[in-house]
């Protein structure tokens, strides 16, 4: 059995559970593959397993691994993401971080939560992905897809920006704003929500545009097909702005147009048995929950 871990610096706080993990890994006979940059980190903040193979990017990712496991927030999972691409390789998170909407896996339940994987008792949820293109530039070095959204942004502070949208050709709005949001169902419960956007069920087919602090605050947000195309031009009085991709940013001028739509691959997420969809909801954003008792 071959699996491949992934990860970033964390908390020395958590280093107890990702112990745990190697110890309870090496007891099932397991061959791992880490991440070459994270297994330089680990072996810096504790005796780790000697001459691990590692991996440093899709490329050299072995084809025969079972799955991948994130350890540490929602961005490390997001960070890990770049790394699966369109292999489907399945995808689970252990959770040092805080919300953990993605990296579901309590640090606390490690062993019994992989044994159920090890036995292949999980299903895969399909996670749709977006994906942006310019026509003179290579963004982000090909990884320019996104689990949760793409943004785009004022460059600074002095002005807002005119995001003038086209929704297969046909002109939507000239969004006066600090900028604009293209979220995925998964992306639906992160910057998103915080603007005001609807959370929307993984697999329902749609994405939703989300404005960031709009001048006409009758621009709201609107829902639309995944199957549509986006079509973006950016007027800026710096001539510049900011482009988002998850947890990638690149500068552009606003010469630049972009273009954005579903990605053609998707991403496996593990869930157990125990890890439902609005269990999640209700857990991370208090739901039911009288918050005059906190």
């Amino acid at each position: 059995m071959k699996i491949a871990i992934y990860g970033r610096e964390f908390n020395p706080s958590v280093l107890p559970f990702v112990q745990q993990l190697f110890d309870f890994l090496k007891r099932q006979g397991a061959d791992i593959y880490i991440y070459q940059d994270f297994y330089i980190f680990l072996r810096s903040q504790f005796p780790c397993q000697e001459n691990l193979p590692t991996f440093t990017s899709h490329s050299d990712l072995p084809t025969d691994i079972e799955f991948m496991l994130s350890l540490g927030g929602d961005g490390t999972m997001l960070s890990a993401v770049s790394i699966v691409q369109d292999s489907g390789l399945p995808l689970a998170g252990i959770n040092f971080g805080r919300l953990g909407f993605l990296a579901t896996i309590n640090k606390i339940d490690i062993e019994d939560s992989l044994t159920q994987i090890i036995n292949k008792s999980y299903t895969l949820q399909k996670r749709a992905l977006l994906t942006v293109e310019a026509d003179d530039i290579d963004l982000f070095k090909g990884r320019n897809f996104a689990l949760n959204d793409i943004t785009v942004f004022r460059y600074d502070s002095s002005a807002m920006i005119t995001v003038n949208a086209r929704i297969n050709g046909e002109l939507l709005n000239a969004y006066w704003a600090d900028g604009l949001i293209v979220a995925t169902p998964t992306g639906s419960t992160a910057y998103s929500l915080s603007c005001g956007g609807p959370i929307m069920m993984p697999g329902s087919g749609n994405f939703v545009i989300t404005p960031i602090s709009p001048h006409n605050l009758n621009v709201r947000p609107i829902v639309i097909s995944s199957e549509f195309e986006l079509e973006l031009e950016i007027e800026s009085r710096t001539g510049k702005y900011i482009l988002s991709c998850d947890s990638q940013n690149e500068t552009l001028s606003t010469t630049t147009k972009l273009k954005i739509r579903k990605a053609p691959f998707s991403i496996n997420l593990i869930r157990l048995s125990n890890d439902g969809y609005f269990s999640t909801l209700r857990e991370k954003l208090l739901w039911g929950i009288d918050v005059r008792n906190y």
